[in-house]
Order: structure tokens, then C-alpha cells, then sequence
């Protein structure tokens, strides 16, 4: 029989087909290498199909092209989302380790004091804030983000095998603070990247990001059955397997785009780009009204797992507990572009304030069981609204270059500085009452309601 040539013309519009199966979904990225022409055509053998396969990917990677096969009914993905939602996943699955039982940890397994474990937190906080504003941003504007990102993995895995040897309260003090002045600049990494995908390109933010959910939510499980079997233990070494899971999933085919060397800025450049955000008002306001909404979940982020172990919850459930805020944040963000798409970043941030301050009140007015995990149902307005409506705001409303600056100072003042602040007088009001310190958190709130409500006119967003 002879060769029949296969030839493939107009790759964005017309998939290429071997036999009767059909390569579905290629497509042209906005902005990569080079766009293909309406006329370049590509020809291969028929009968040499896996021959054709490699010279196609090796094509698609020249010219910058994502691609999504399937073939004798196994689908193989070459997608920016595919990346992205991995990804997302694997950095979630340790923050859902270490945001809400690392204190207990130290509690439970180094045999710290609360107060002594909310200062080794509350320091570790203060180092992330400061680790995300200023040397995220210096380490992006020199390197190309995936570089970084492969780095701080990498760096991070070293830290975490130090914890092993040491029970010092001064030396887990110390590992703590160097920890987060590198792990946590994963955060405004992998967001940094969504956004920067999101805006030379059509993704799907809220799928990608459910992943991230998703992979919290299995970690949440994972520890509740580990500490119910092997106590706080199980703790540490699940976070230490996560850290090598994120050096697996970051040295996976990365996105050309975050593989882009930045343009070489001096000193000034760099400073100029802070000031630019810092003297932006409707920014300025934007970062405020996230750094109150984000800070007023210090108590529960902290505390929650001890607060549940107080009422006299099993671990395993305290991990299905703290899982239900999560499913629901998994059902938000894969529905959030659809259901959102209409909606104000004003409108989603006056919601988040309602529903948090709403949340808070009632742990404190019914210290029990039943309504804590009612209480998680608002997870989704009073976490997923706020956090969905800065995403927008950055990635809409920023320039490209502007991006990881944004995400940064995003990530240091919301999901670091405010929660280090508010640690301490959180965990003072923890052992006086715990309950008060979850109904301490309208203090932060209250304000951001308020402060919607008298700037999104003027700043129209």
C-alpha cells in the first residue's frame, strides 16, 4: 500500500487527522513565539504516525503552538491549563498541611505552649510578609518566574529536613523564620504565573484554581486520618512529601511564557514599580480592603484545629470538619468565571465582608460543633469572593509587567503581614476565651465593608 501523505493546513481552525481519529482542540496561543500563517502547511507520512507525533510536538514547541491530542481513545494534553491546574494542586496540598496544623504541630509533637507556638508563627508571618514584598519581586525581575519558582522549591526542601534533628523553641524559631522567607513566595509564584497566563491568554482561572482547592482539601484528609493513627507526627513528614511532590510538578513542561527572562531593570526600575502601585489610589484601596477581608481569617487559620480538638473532636474529623469550607471553595472557583462574570469586584468584596463577619459572629455566639461547620459554608463567600475579586482586579486591571509586583505585595500585606499582626493579640484572646478570638476578627471586617461601600463609586471597580 502506499504512503498516503497527510497534509494539515490552517493548524488554529482545521485539527489534523490520522486515520479516523481526530486531533481536537489545537490552537495558536496569543502571544508565543511566532504565529503560523494561514497558508503553512506541515506534511507527514501516514503510515509513520508516532514519527509524526514527534516531529509535530517538536514543531508545536518551535512555534510556539498548545496542543491537545487524542488518539486511539487516550487523550494527551500539551496545554498551559493542564500546567497550571497541577500546579495549583501541588503547592495547595502543602499550604492545607501548613496553614492550618503547623501550629498544632508544634504543640503537639515539640511540645510548645500555645502562646510559645503563636510567636514562632507570628514570626514566621512576619518573615513571609517581607520575603513576598521584597525579595519575590527583586528575584522575579532578574530571573524568568519559573526559575524562581524551581529555586524556591528546591530551597525549601532543604529547610524542611533541618526541623528533623532540633527540639529547641530557639533554633525551631529560627528554621521557622528562614522556612518563610522562602516557601511561602509559592504562593505569589504559582498566582503570579495564573495571571500572567490569564492575560495573554483564555484560561480558565476558576478550574485551575479549583485544583489548588481540591489538592487542600485531600491534604486535610490525608492529615486527619495520619494524626489519628500516628498523632502530630504525621504532621511534619506529609509535609515534607508535599514539598518533594512541588519539585516534581515544577520541573514539569513549564509554559514558555513564564520561561521569558525579564528585561534587565536597575535598582530604580524595580523601586519604580513599587511606587507606581503604592501611589495608585484605586490599587492602594483595592490592597486594603484584601488585607482586612484575608487578615480576618487569622484566628480560624491558626487556631481551628486546636479549637476543634478543645470541643473534644477526633483528629480524622477535625480533618473533614475543616474540609467542608474547603468542597465548597472547589465548587466556587470551578463555577466562578460563569458565575462571576457579571459581577463588580465592589459587589463580590461587600459580600466577602457580610458573609466573614457573619461567620465570626456565629463561632462566637454558639462555641459548638455543629455550627462551626455550618459556620465553613461561608468559607466561600468570606475567603473565595475576596480572594476571586483581587485576582480580577490585577489581572484586568494591571499591566503585564506590573503582574508579579501586584501579586507579591497582594500575597506579603493579605495573606502574610495582617495574619502575623493579628497572630499575637489573636493568640492572647485565644487563651483567655477561644471563642473571642474569632469574634475579634470583625475588627477587620466591619471596615472593609464600610470601606467598600464609600470608595467603589469613585474608583468605579
Amino acid at each position: 500500500m502506499a504512503t498516503k501523505p497527510l497534509l494539515v493546513t490552517n493548524f488554529a481552525r482545521n485539527p489534523p487527522v490520522f486515520g479516523d481519529e481526530t486531533i481536537h482542540e489545537t490552537k495558536i496561543s496569543k502571544r508565543n513565539l511566532v504565529e503560523l500563517s494561514q497558508d503553512r502547511t506541515f506534511q507527514f507520512p501516514y503510515s509513520q504516525v508516532f514519527n509524526s507525533l514527534c516531529q509535530l510536538l517538536n514543531t508545536s514547541r518551535k512555534h510556539g503552538i498548545i496542543i491537545r491530542w487524542k488518539i486511539a481513545g487516550r487523550t494527551l494534553k500539551m496545554n498551559n491549563q493542564r500546567w497550571l491546574s497541577f500546579n495549583y494542586f501541588t503547592f495547595f496540598f502543602t499550604w492545607g498541611i501548613f496553614m492550618p496544623y503547623w501550629t498544632g504541630w508544634l504543640t503537639g509533637d515539640k511540645g510548645l505552649s500555645v502562646s510559645a507556638a503563636s510567636i514562632i508563627i507570628g514570626a514566621g508571618l512576619l518573615a513571609r510578609s517581607f520575603s513576598t514584598l521584597i525579595l519575590f519581586p527583586v528575584a522575579t525581575n532578574r530571573f524568568s518566574i519559573s526559575t524562581v519558582m524551581k529555586g524556591i522549591a528546591l530551597l525549601s526542601l532543604v529547610l524542611m529536613i533541618s526541623y528533623i534533628p532540633f527540639e529547641s523553641y530557639s533554633v525551631l524559631l529560627l528554621i521557622t523564620v528562614l522556612f518563610s522567607l522562602i516557601y511561602p513566595n509559592l504562593m505569589p509564584g504559582i498566582e503570579g504565573s495564573a495571571t500572567i497566563l490569564l492575560a495573554n491568554e483564555k484560561l480558565d482561572y476558576g478550574k485551575s484554581r479549583s485544583f489548588g482547592s481540591i489538592g487542600y482539601t485531600v491534604a486535610l484528609i490525608v492529615v486527619g486520618l495520619g494524626t489519628s493513627l500516628f498523632q502530630e507526627k504525621a504532621i511534619y513528614w506529609l509535609m515534607l512529601a508535599g514539598i518533594v511532590f512541588i519539585i516534581f510538578s515544577q520541573f514539569q513542561a513549564t509554559p514558555l511564557i513564564l520561561k521569558t527572562e525579564p528585561k534587565k531593570q536597575n535598582s530604580n526600575t524595580s523601586i519604580g514599580n513599587f511606587k507606581k502601585l503604592f501611589t495608585s489610589k484605586e490599587f492602594l484601596i483595592i490592597l486594603i480592603i484584601s488585607v482586612l477581608l484575608q487578615g480576618s481569617h487569622t484566628s480560624y487559620y491558626n487556631y481551628g484545629f486546636i479549637y476543634l480538638q478543645d470541643l473534644g473532636i477526633n483528629s480524622f474529623y477535625i480533618g473533614l470538619i475543616l474540609n467542608v469550607a474547603v468542597l465548597g471553595e472547589i465548587l466556587f472557583f470551578a463555577k466562578a468565571d460563569s458565575f462571576l462574570a457579571n459581577m463588580k469586584i465592589s459587589t463580590m468584596y461587600i459580600w466577602a465582608a457580610i458573609g466573614s463577619t457573619l461567620r465570626w459572629v456565629l463561632v462566637f455566639l454558639f462555641p459548638n460543633v455543629f455550627v462551626f461547620i455550618g459556620s465553613q459554608l461561608l468559607h466561600v463567600v468570606s475567603f473565595g469572593y475576596a480572594h476571586y475579586a483581587t485576582i480580577q482586579f490585577i489581572s484586568k486591571r494591571l499591566k503585564t509587567s506590573q503582574i508579579p509586583t501586584a501579586q507579591g505585595m497582594y500575597t506579603s500585606f493579605a495573606m502574610s503581614l495582617i495574619n502575623a499582626l493579628l497572630t499575637f493579640p489573636a493568640g492572647f484572646l485565644y487563651e483567655v476565651s477561644a471563642k473571642t478570638a474569632f469574634l475579634g476578627m470583625i475588627a477587620c471586617t466591619i471596615p472593609a465593608l464600610l470601606l467598600t461601600l464609600a470608595t467603589k463609586r469613585k474608583y468605579n471597580y
